[in-house]
């Protein structure tokens, strides 16, 4: 047994002892009259020590229970702004995604309308240099495989010269269209319809142009708004929503007219099922919200809802926008710009909606929440949480009754072991508990210093407790402090580096306008770093209107230096193409303004070439940059390669070779830089250059920007898991000047 149990075991024995002795005195003697007088004196003292603790513990409780309310008050307020911020990012981001789908929809397919344009005006304009191709009527048995097929529009003599004709002439386009409709997975189909009744169109659904008998019908096409309105139109129209001829299921048109000397000789077009679009916008759906498209004339077009709000499916008809005066104040607004994220009352209910107008058809994207829906969660977690803190404070206010009990039974026991020590030890208790209940009930929010005092050193647990607040407190000063300075600086870090990413995005060449009038090439550029700003970059201007100029760039290093670097290497190599230079002088006379003051030793590798646009004729310098790729009409890429010329930077007076080179109508180019071959996966392996020349002839024949992609996209898939390494520049260019040029296919660039 320990010394000191068997000390109180000691004392209380004499404790009882002398009690009993007490109560064989007399009563009247003076041993009694001491004892009544050390009775008072303890009871007195009792009185007051049991005063002092019931109200400090009162006070504890108190403090409890408020510091309970406040911090329920500061997790409402931050759960309310965790939640409307998510809500806002949530809601933005799937009208945004949803709006930009169905753009590039029609972009897409504006594109492919204008490229079928483009062929049949050079077929109609010129028959005699085109030969007759056959195309059969439509087979049920082709059900299911793409192909092109003749139809005829009401009481037109099929047996016909002329028609005959028509036929066979349209025939040198079905590789075309075929090629166009397999490469945009949203058609139903493309066609073009002659003036003379004869249509071709391409599609994978042979076998839903016969009658209930077999019998292949008659399609008066020329009937259709889209034939009919081509002429007053003049250009690219997209229909209204209307019936497919042949499935009845709802759809979206697109054609142009075919002008030859004045007339229009035929239409071209494509269409669309509504049901893709829906399938676009259900993808981006998150839970609890859901989205539709209104138009100009207030007309629900498609919800992603079965039920409830909105409903509307494709094949049904448009319904009439009804609501509160609130409601149609923010679908006109979302007509004309994006809104935002805002509460909009309907009915009995409020909703969270935000909406963007489209680009390329005059339509709205709007995405909606059930404020109610968002609500719930934090309800749930305030009355959780208000439950947590209700069954503590009951727990605590236990506790301290139960506290307060035993309190009075160990003053019981204190009285049978001695006066003497239940004051002593009242007094070495109560003071010390005191002293640090009150410095804590004082300490404010952002002050949270507990101090040691000699009053707390007590040599048992109350002053393990006081180290304890006092180590608490300096712990917690610490990290607060040390929260503040790390929130400043990456707040200030994250906003520079932000604002440099803007920055250096706002010099390159927005490859979606910048030559969106050329007609004789196509361009397009991407630029992916590594880090918040990159090394890399990309440049095409025109230095007058027959002379394109490209640039491709890698600085050595990443980050911040880099792309300062980048900047300067930029602007030397714009200025001096501009002011007249070869792509080799240009070289060599910013290799030589770089290379002055260059203590960091940084270089940075170039491609340049100017092209001449009408003739296909160009000219090309390489400082130490990745070989160029070359495909020329109806072939595959391949890599031209050949001797470099140095990096820019490192030694003044250098030389740079150029190369001359010729482009036919048809031919692609494709430069990047060196963060595509050396892209590395999770076991360290390299992409390397026979995967990129794979990606590129995955669609050889494809435009710039798909070209991109499917680098990209073949890249991003080859290192996924893996952090990005180096910055990832691409640049192609697709020639389609009329010129034919002789060229040799050695020609290197």
């Amino acid at each position: 047994m320990p010394e000191s149990s068997q000390r109180n075991d000691m004392n209380a024995w004499k404790a009882v002892n002398t009690m009993k002795k007490i109560w064989k005195f007399v009563i009247g003697g003076i041993e009694n009259k001491i004892f009544n007088l050390v009775l008072v004196t303890f009871l007195t003292v009792a009185g007051v020590y049991m005063s002092v603790i019931w109200f400090q513990s009162s006070e504890l409780a108190s403090l409890v229970s408020s510091t309970n309310s406040r911090q329920q008050e500061s997790i409402r307020d931050i759960s309310d702004q965790t939640m409307q911020s998510m809500i806002d990012s949530s809601l933005a981001r799937m009208t945004n995604l949803n709006a930009m789908k169905i753009d590039e929809t029609f972009q897409t397919l504006e594109s492919h309308v204008w490229f079928m344009n483009d062929y049949a005006s050079r077929l109609l304009a010129n028959p005699q240099n085109y030969e007759s191709i056959s195309v059969s009527e439509p087979d049920p048995d082709n059900a299911g495989i793409t192909c092109a097929q003749i139809l005829y529009d009401e009481n037109v003599d099929r047996d016909s010269a002329s028609i005959r004709r028509t036929v066979g002439l349209l025939g040198n386009m079905a590789n075309l269209m075929e090629t166009l409709y397999n490469n945009f997975y949203n058609l139903n189909s493309c066609f073009i319809g002659t003036d003379d009744g004869v249509m071709m169109i391409i599609d994978d659904k042979s076998d839903n142009k016969f009658d209930e008998n077999g019998k292949l019908l008659e399609f008066p096409f020329r009937e259709r708004g889209w034939y009919k309105n081509a002429e007053k139109i003049g250009g690219v129209q997209i229909s209204e929503i209307g019936t497919d001829y042949f499935s009845d299921q709802a759809g979206i048109v697109c054609s142009v007219p075919v002008v030859v000397d004045g007339k229009v000789v035929a239409v071209v077009g494509a269409d669309f099922y509504l049901e893709n679009i829906k399938n676009a916008i259900n993808s981006n759906v998150i839970s609890g919200g859901f989205s539709f498209l209104v138009n100009q004339q207030d007309d629900i077009i498609l919800s992603s809802e079965s039920t409830g709000f909105f409903p509307l499916s494709p094949g049904d008809e448009p319904e009439q926008m009804s609501g509160t005066k609130e409601l149609m104040n923010f679908i006109h607004e979302a007509l004309k710009d994006e809104t935002g994220v805002k509460e909009v009352r309907v009915g009995n209910d409020t909703y969270y909606m935000c909406g963007k107008p489209m680009n390329n058809v005059s339509w709205a994207a709007v995405t909606c929440m059930s404020k109610e829906v968002t609500d719930l969660p934090l309800k749930t977690l305030y009355y959780e949480y208000k439950k947590i803190n209700q069954e503590a404070e009951a727990t605590f206010r236990s506790s301290i009754s139960q506290s307060r009990l035993t309190l009075v039974v160990l003053l019981v026991l204190i009285f049978l072991i001695g006066l003497v020590n239940a004051i002593v030890l009242s007094r070495r208790i109560v003071k010390p508990l005191a002293r640090m209940t009150k410095e804590i009930g004082e300490m404010a929010g952002h002050e949270f210093k507990f101090r040691i005092k000699d009053d707390y050193k007590t040599g048992d647990e109350i002053e393990v407790l006081a180290e304890s607040f006092a180590d608490l407190s300096q712990r917690m000063n610490s990290y607060i402090d040390e929260v503040k300075t790390v929130t400043a600086e990456n707040e200030r870090i994250g906003a520079e580096f932000h604002l440099a990413r803007q920055i250096q995005a706002s010099v390159l060449p927005d490859p979606y306008t910048a030559f969106e009038n050329r007609r004789d090439f196509e361009i397009y550029a991407s630029m992916d770093p590594a880090k918040e700003v990159g090394g890399d970059f990309y440049d095409f201007f025109l230095i007058d209107d027959t002379h394109l100029a490209m640039v491709i760039a890698d600085v050595s290093g990443k980050g911040v230096p880099a792309a300062l670097f980048m900047m300067i290497s930029k602007a030397l190599i714009k200025n001096r193409l501009l002011d007249g230079d070869s792509p080799g002088e240009a070289l060599a006379n910013v290799n030589r303004q770089l290379a002055e003051g260059n203590t960091q030793d940084m270089f940075v590798t170039v491609w340049c070439a100017v092209l001449d646009t009408e003739t296909g004729e160009g000219i090309a310098a390489n400082g130490g940059h990745e070989h160029p790729a070359l495909k020329r009409k109806d072939g595959l890429f391949e890599l031209i390669k050949y001797r470099h010329s140095p990096a820019l930077g490192m030694m003044s007076d250098l030389k740079f070779t150029e190369h001359s080179f010729n482009m036919n109508p048809g031919d692609a180019l494709f430069v990047y830089t060196d963060g595509v071959p050396e892209a590395a996966n999770v076991s360290l392996e390299q992409f390397g250059n026979d995967r990129l020349i794979d990606a590129l002839n995955t669609k050889p024949d494809a435009g710039p920007q798909e070209i991109v992609y499917n680098v990209s996209n073949a890249v991003g898939k080859f290192y996924y898991g893996a952090d990005q390494f180096d910055d990832i520049t691409m640049l192609c260019l697709t020639y389609n000047g009329k010129t034919e040029i002789t060229y040799d296919d050695r020609a290197v660039l």
